[in-house]
Order: structure tokens, then sequence, then C-alpha cells
């Protein structure tokens, strides 16, 4: 799956009008974090997801007002506790949401990001502001600007220079972030990071991300288990997820080119669901945990289901360097040298 921004960049090639959802901050337990994007389209069909459910019910029928007027529109979403349990959360939260209306009729709105589409296919990090505008007009070309270490896109002005200035001074550090000041403004940096997404959260996966968040991945983590799956066990993961099952991961949905894909769930039936899945996906890495019998086991089982040998080569299992590692902090050392390895090849 290609990058939101390469999504976008093809779909105005295509003429096709869009509604891009990115949510600018949440409280409490909101499935997806801040800088999560979904697109909709002029026929309600989406790409991408902010969480699923009621919140994204609501958030495509606002999107058809947005198409009507094409115009940008900030939006909290309140969801109770009823609400939340219906979501997979563990509690109720809000979350704000920015709307903004793309097209080909706003011609410098659409260049601009089919310059970030060329950046993102260059492979070069860069970084995007948005203006947000008062009173819910349009997001127009002097709202919307893209800068590199040394390059800008956009039309400047004497504030923003100062602004974008101050954040080329740890250029690789930017995070998301909605900047309020006499003027609002949404930062996203967009670099080549690599995506990790751990399948189960036990003792492995909890040491996983731990390392991996130093190694410069954004991660992921998934399981089916609110007990296992939160803030306090993975306080350094990008985003946690309470899945419904793990048949039911919509990997397509979160895994791009540039994602790697970590299995540690806590059995082999599991495991084998989850690689069916992920198998479907472009990943740059899949990996297992698990023995050699286990291996034969779970390829049999997916031979049998179409899935070709080719298939099957794409997975690295049993997962990692061998190290002969045993504890959970060894064996996750050994599966983020065999990321290293990938990467870095």
């Amino acid at each position: 799956m290609k990058t939101m921004i390469e999504i976008i960049g093809d779909m105005l090639n295509q003429k096709k009008a869009l509604v891009v959802a990115t949510i600018l901050s949440k409280k409490g337990s909101a499935p997806r974090g801040a800088g999560t994007k979904m697109l909709i389209g002029e026929d309600a069909s989406i790409v991408g997801t902010i969480g699923g459910g009621l919140l994204e019910a609501m958030t495509i029928q606002l999107a058809s007002d947005i198409f009507k007027n094409k115009t940008s529109l900030i939006k909290k979403f309140k969801l109770s506790h009823k609400d939340a349990s219906l979501e997979g959360m563990v509690c109720g939260g809000s979350v704000e949401i920015l709307f903004e209306y793309v097209g080909v009729d706003m011609p410098e709105q659409a260049e601009l990001y089919q310059q970030a589409k060329a950046l993102r296919e260059e492979g070069k990090d860069f970084v995007m502001i948005t203006k947000i505008p008062k009173d819910n007009t349009p997001i127009g070309a002097e709202d919307k600007f893209l800068f590199t270490p040394t390059q800008f896109y956009g039309i400047q002005n004497e504030a923003l220079i100062t602004l974008v200035t101050s954040l080329r001074e740890n250029f690789n550090q930017i995070g998301f972030q909605l900047l309020k000041q006499s003027q609002n403004y949404v930062v996203e940096p967009f670099y080549g990071l690599e995506h990790l997404c751990i399948v189960g959260a036990g003792h492995i996966a909890q040491k996983v991300a731990l390392f991996a968040k130093t190694l410069g991945f954004q991660t992921s983590v998934l399981d089916d288990r609110a007990d296992f799956s939160n803030k306090e066990r993975f306080p350094n993961a990008d985003e946690i997820r309470v899945v419904p099952s793990y048949t039911e991961l919509s990997l397509e949905q979160i895994i791009h080119n540039n994602s790697y894909i970590v299995i540690v769930t806590r059995g082999h039936s599991l495991d084998k669901e989850v690689l069916a899945q992920a198998l479907k996906t472009d990943a740059k890495y899949i990996g297992m945990i698990g023995s050699k019998g286990k291996k034969n086991h779970v390829y049999s089982l997916l031979l049998e289901e179409g899935f070709t040998q080719g298939d099957l080569d794409r997975v690295s299992c049993p997962i990692g360097v061998p190290i002969n590692a045993q504890t959970p902090e060894e064996i996750a050392i050994s599966i983020l040298a065999e990321l290293i390895q990938v990467k870095r090849s």
C-alpha cells in the first residue's frame, strides 16, 4: 500500500476530489493517534482509518457537507463510555479532527500535494505546514507549505519564514503538532521512517517496542486484549490498537511498502491467521516467532489454503538473527538486529 501522501497525489491525477480527515488531538482512549489520516471520496469510499465504528461513520457523514461547500472544518467528537465500548476502547474520550477539501479545482493546493508526492517517491524527508483558516473557510494556496532542510515550497511571508527557520534548527526531531499561536498551524513531518507493526502484546513485544523506538521505528502494537494492549505496557509505542480478533486486523489499512511486521502472538493458530493476512500486504519485512516445527506446521496449512512457496519465502521464521537468545530482551535484540539488516540492505 502506498503512503497517504502518494494516494492523495494519485487521486488528484485521476481528477478525483477528496476530503482529508486528520486527527489533530485526542483525549482518553480514542483508538488512533494525532496525525492519523483518513481519505474520503465523493462516493463515501475511504482509504485508511481513524478508528472505525461510530467515529468513522460520523466522519464520513460530515465529509459530505465538506464536499458541498468545498471548505475546511475542525470538529470535536466526544465518545461516551457506551460508544467507546462499541469501538473496542476501554473508556470514553474525545477526538479533534481537521476536515480538508482537496480537488483539482483548487490548483495551487493540488500542485503542492503533487510536490509532496514527488518528494515522498524520491525518498526525501519534508515537513508540511497547514495554516488553519478562521471561520471554516477553504484551505487555499496561501495556507499550505512544504519545506526540506534546504528547500521551501509555497507562498512565503515573514511569519512563516520565522516559523520554518525555528523548526529547521531540529529538523530531524520535528513531531506532529498543533501550534496554537495568533495563527494556528498544523505541523506534519513526513520522514522516511520505517513503520514497525508488532502483532501480539506479550513480554517480547514489550521489549521490541521499547528498543525499536530508540532505533527510529514508528511503532504500532496490535492485540485482542485490552489489558495487554495499552499505554501502560507500551509507553513508547506510537499507536496501540485493541482489535476485535486476530482474524480482523485490517492490515491493508496501515501497512505500506516501508512497513515491518513482527508476529509474536500467544499461539500457533493465531500466528497462522496473522501471517495469512500479512502475506496479502506489500510489507518490506514479515517475521514470525517460533521453532522450525511450528514453521513447517503453519506453512503447510497456508499452502493448503492456496498460498505459494514464493509467498512463504517472504517470511523470516524463526525470526531474528541467531544469537542463542533466551530472555525477552535478548530475543528482542535478535529481532531488531534482523530488522536493521533488512533496513540497511
